[in-house]
């Protein structure tokens, strides 16, 4: 099986996911200003402790001084001044750390709640196609990356080159330009080789994160589809599929790891080198009476000093692209434009009456294959109308573009002439409740699903939605009533309970137009009677389509539209097209014979 594509990116594409998180940590301006103050006092803190030691040194091995108080306070003082700059170093820092903590916290909470929102304003076509798993990674590992980023930016980087200008500017100044040149080019070699190494290793990087998505992706779908993989015994073939996943993250981590070692090794050799020509330069200078053993011993503390935020610079540049690389996956999902957006003008949709009209509309999916075929149906307020048809007649869709998950490749949908195009997402589906085919449950208890269809309930309005919905009996009977647990997608219930949890949630929402989309198709003959006397009083005040593969559920109906192939054959009552003798007593004959044999 072959993996996931590795996405490509440039270097400036890299660099500028910078740019698209400046935005985030303007909320706290002046904290990331402070912060940068103290950044810059530590450091100077620490260039400053390598001048004490060089004082000290030099103090205690003047011969001339014959002063013993004057030989001994002067050492003595300057050792107070160095532990005053190595804990003013340690507070700075700390200071700059609490302050720009919480820039970081708020940047993370702001991007990923960006991208929740932006992940349900996207349309249906997105979801049916993205895998859950992956985008979760996707989301978790963008979300740590911009804490990464940005703490590093500021606590390593930042740093490091104030730290390396600081340095470089006292060794050439002081010292001479031997000393100068041989610390700035050992730099600039370290770093040139540090960013091609890194940038040659980010597609090993890239592919492990491909394989973890995929891994991740391929368990949660397993796991997910639990009873599916037991009924059919597919224990094995989930786990060799798995294993594929797994294998794939071994082999890129494995490349992972050798490109690491290539960068690390070549990295010491550089940092030993530049340090072995660097003492050497200083004990020349010691030989020739040039410089004093202190000087000796600033040049060996600048150089240990400066290598090590140098080292940790490589690793925080490679930790920095990983994170970019992951940011930059997580704005890919912000950037996808949602192909369903409300027009720039669009109105509240306003209900008068609920009277829906399909106006010539045709949809389809791909282009060779028309879903629905110049629809011409109109529901007159307060009706009922069932539409019905063979399997793949376009039943479905039809409820889809009337919550308008899509749009008609041709034609207008309208509610009490107002074009859904026209009115803004929100307020249509506010204004319409849905019984679906398949109720999936949030992993809560019953109580709250059942409120899910309005927060802001009143208990009283919850309790009466549950007894509408004929819940009762079967509430009395679990031991924790209400408060039962319906497990992950509402496993724990049968196909009929959760379509009554989901009458009781639509009964709450109270919305003018209803729609059943085969609500009663999970349902044995007694709860179906039960559910269909619920719906025939939750549909007494307001306008009802009703999508049904049982004919024998929508005999009652006001009007009953028979789908064929996306057109509409058929439109009558229940006795009128039996008369008819077309498509539906067809199918009204079919069903009556099933039901005879299985009886």
């Amino acid at each position: 099986m072959r993996g996931n594509p590795i996405p490509e990116s440039n270097e400036a594409e890299n660099w500028g996911v910078l740019k698209r998180l400046v935005p985030y940590l303007t909320e706290f301006k002046w904290r990331v200003i402070l912060a940068l103050l103290f950044l810059v006092g530590a450091k100077l803190a620490t260039t400053g402790m390598p001048f004490m030691v060089k004082g000290i040194v030099d103090q205690l091995g003047a011969k001339e001084n014959t002063d013993t108080s004057a030989w001994l306070l002067a050492p003595v003082g300057l050792v107070f001044v160095y532990g005053a700059l190595r804990f003013a170093n340690v507070l700075f820092g700390e200071i700059r750390d609490t302050l720009f903590g919480r820039v970081t916290e708020r940047a993370m909470r702001r991007v990923a709640h960006e991208v929740f929102v932006h992940l349900h304003q996207l349309d249906l076509a997105y979801h049916l196609n993205r895998k859950t798993g992956a985008v979760s990674r996707d989301i978790e590992r963008g979300v740590s990356g911009i804490s990464f980023l940005l703490r590093f930016m500021v606590f390593s980087i930042l740093p490091a080159l104030i730290e390396i200008l600081l340095v470089v500017g006292i060794l050439l100044f002081q010292y001479g330009w031997s000393f100068g040149l041989t610390t700035f080019v050992a730099i600039v070699v370290y770093i040139f080789y540090s960013m091609k190494v890194t940038n040659w290793r980010r597609a090993f990087l890239r592919e492990a994160n491909t394989a973890d998505s995929a891994s991740s992706s391929r368990a949660i779908d397993s796991l997910l589809n639990y009873e599916t993989v037991k009924y059919y015994t597919n224990e094995s073939f989930e786990a060799d599929r798995y294993d594929v996943n797994l294998q794939q993250l071994e082999q890129a981590k494995r490349k992972n790891r050798l490109s690491l070692f290539v960068l690390n090794g070549g990295q010491a050799l550089i940092i030993s080198l530049s340090m072995t020509a660097m003492m050497l330069l200083a004990v020349l200078g010691v030989q020739d009476g040039q410089m004093s053993v202190g000087d000796f011993v600033l040049v060996n503390a600048f150089m240990m000093q400066l290598f090590i935020p140098l080292g940790s610079l490589g690793f925080v540049y490679r930790e920095i692209k990983t994170s970019m690389i992951n940011i930059e996956q997580l704005f890919n999902i912000l950037d996808v434009p949602p192909q369903i957006t409300d027009v720039p003008d669009a109105a509240a949709l306003q209900i008068s009456s609920g009277q829906i009209t399909f106006s010539d509309v045709s949809f389809h999916y791909r282009q060779d294959r028309e879903i629905i075929s110049k629809l011409n149906l109109n529901i007159e307020a307060g009706q009922t109308v069932a539409v019905v048809g063979p399997s793949g007649s376009g039943k479905s869709t039809l409820v889809k573009l009337l919550f308008r998950f899509y749009d008609p490749t041709s034609g207008a949908i309208s509610i009490d002439d107002q074009n859904l195009k026209a009115v803004t997402q929100n307020s249509l589906r506010k204004a319409i409740g849905i019984v679906p085919q398949e109720t999936v449950l949030f992993n809560d208890s019953i109580w709250e699903n059942i409120r899910y269809g309005c927060p802001e309930a009143s208990d009283e309005a919850v309790e009466k939605a549950i007894s509408m919905a004929y819940l009762d009996d079967f509430i009395k009977q679990l031991p924790d009533g209400t408060e039962t647990q319906v497990g992950e997608r509402g496993l724990k219930l049968s196909g009929g309970e959760k379509q009554r949890v989901a009458i009781a949630r639509t009964i709450l929402k109270k919305p003018p137009i209803m729609v059943f989309d085969e609500a009663t198709s999970s349902l044995d003959s007694h709860a179906e009677r039960m559910i269909l006397d619920a719906i025939s009083e939750l549909s007494k005040n307001t306008t009802s389509l009703v999508i049904a593969h049982r004919l024998s559920t929508v005999v009652n109906a006001d009007k009953i539209c028979v789908l064929v192939q996306g057109a509409l054959a058929e439109q009558g009552t229940h006795q009128e097209l039996l008369k008819l003798g077309g498509v539906y007593a067809s199918l009204w004959a079919a069903q009556q014979e099933e039901e005879d044999t299985s009886f």
